[in-house]
């Protein structure tokens, strides 16, 4: 990601697009990763597991994860998080934005 040189806030550094999962890497190191999300109505991330444990945080909208087969409504200043190789899916209810960062240890 390219430097930044004042404070940002993390919902503009992501847009909505129809019909789409929009992503924007911030971070990718060895050790982890923080991913942007925007999601557009009704879309979502299939049933899936991950290597490492992350956490969600919401920035803007509604979406429903599921997590071991339990959901879980989040929204706009919530957080949670998937633990590692427990499976999980992600729904959005309306256009919802997510930082998702990643620890690979």
């Amino acid at each position: 990601m390219e430097e930044l040189d004042a404070p940002v806030v993390l919902a503009d550094l992501v847009a909505y697009q129809e019909g789409s999962i929009v992503s924007k890497t911030l971070i990718n190191k060895k050790t982890g990763t923080i991913t942007l999300f925007a999601f557009d109505q009704d879309q979502g991330l299939s049933e899936h597991t991950a290597p490492f444990d992350a956490m969600v945080s919401v920035l803007d909208g509604e979406a429903d994860i599921t997590i071991a087969g339990k959901a879980f409504r989040v929204g706009a200043g919530e957080m949670l998080v998937m633990p590692a190789k427990v499976p999980h899916a992600l729904k959005a209810n309306q256009r919802f934005k997510m930082m998702l960062t990643m620890i690979r240890s």
